[in-house]
């Protein structure tokens, strides 16, 4: 079976990558699917023709899309193209695999969450309720796919981290060394995701064969709850960065024009029961990843 990964030189994307190659050095299974990693210069998935060209030349049965336009502030002045890349380019991938018979995994967020109200963990059967365009646009993907009708599977995440490009983990470990004092918000509060946990998940649901049959919106991010404070204080820890005082602050210290989720904690039982997979407690994970970096600085 042949899977396309889009978006392959973004976190998830190079995550997905690990993922194969990892499991083929360890030798875990007698593996006969192909991967073919793709972005933008390979394969523009705005692009209809040349995405059903791809999909019918190379046979795909599978597509992973990890592409998607992440910059949530940039988005409220960038509409167009953030509905381009998240919904638009997205209803392009599930035609092709509709066309082919094929199953499209696609990536969400919790921004979907952005105005909902409470602090318990959301289901995927909560009413979605974003606030900016960011967390529109991927609800907007979201519906595309189910309107096409094709096989597949929504993954909704939250504050993913990895050891690849821009991201908060890699951020607050420079600033911590740098600074002598910090403020971070201590008024949101979610879960922070290993992008490689969520890439060996993905990974295992397809070698496992575990696609047909389980098709649907599912969430995923690590275990345990903390705000971007206490996140923070762990990476600052871990690190070993002693000397920055990081202190607690309210989101309104920091004037945005998105309205981020006050509380995005997703429940993850969904995903553990169907595809009887075990999730690692974020600061474990978050250890995993401070220590590759370290190593490879």
């Amino acid at each position: 079976m042949n899977i396309l990964v889009t978006g392959a030189n973004g976190q998830l994307g190079n995550c997905m990558r690990n993922a194969v190659k990892n499991d083929s050095q360890n030798a875990k299974r007698a593996t006969h699917n192909k991967y073919i990693f793709t972005d933008v210069a390979e394969l523009d998935i705005t692009d209809a023709e040349a995405v059903a060209k791809t999909v019918k030349d190379n046979d795909i049965k599978v597509i992973v899309n990890c592409a998607a336009y992440t910059n949530v502030e940039k988005a409220e002045s960038d509409r167009d193209f953030a509905e381009l890349l998240n919904a638009k380019a997205v209803r392009i991938l599930a035609d092709a695999m509709k066309a082919n018979d094929g199953t499209l995994i696609h990536i969400s967020t919790d921004y979907v969450f952005g105005g909902s109200l409470g602090n318990t963990p959301r289901t995927e059967e909560e009413p979605a309720n974003p606030t900016g365009v960011y967390g529109l646009t991927k609800l907007h993907g979201e519906e595309q796919i189910f309107e096409s009708g094709v096989k597949a599977i929504v993954v909704r995440t939250a504050w993913l981290y990895s050891e690849y490009g821009k991201n908060f983990v890699k951020t607050m470990l420079s600033l911590t060394s740098d600074k002598p004092e910090l403020k971070v918000v201590f008024d949101q509060v979610g879960t922070p995701t290993y992008a490689q946990d969520l890439a060996d998940t993905i990974f295992n649901i397809i070698e496992d064969k575990k696609i047909d049959g389980n098709e649907g919106i599912y969430h995923y991010s690590n275990e345990g709850v903390c705000s971007w404070y206490d996140f923070t204080k762990i990476i600052a820890e871990i690190a070993g960065n002693k000397n920055c005082n990081i202190q607690p602050c309210h989101s309104d210290e920091f004037p945005s024009q998105v309205t981020r989720p006050s509380y995005s904690v997703l429940d993850k039982t969904k995903i553990k029961d169907t595809f009887n997979i075990l999730v690692p407690y974020w600061t474990d994970s978050l250890r995993t990843c401070i220590r590759n970096l370290s190593n490879h600085a």
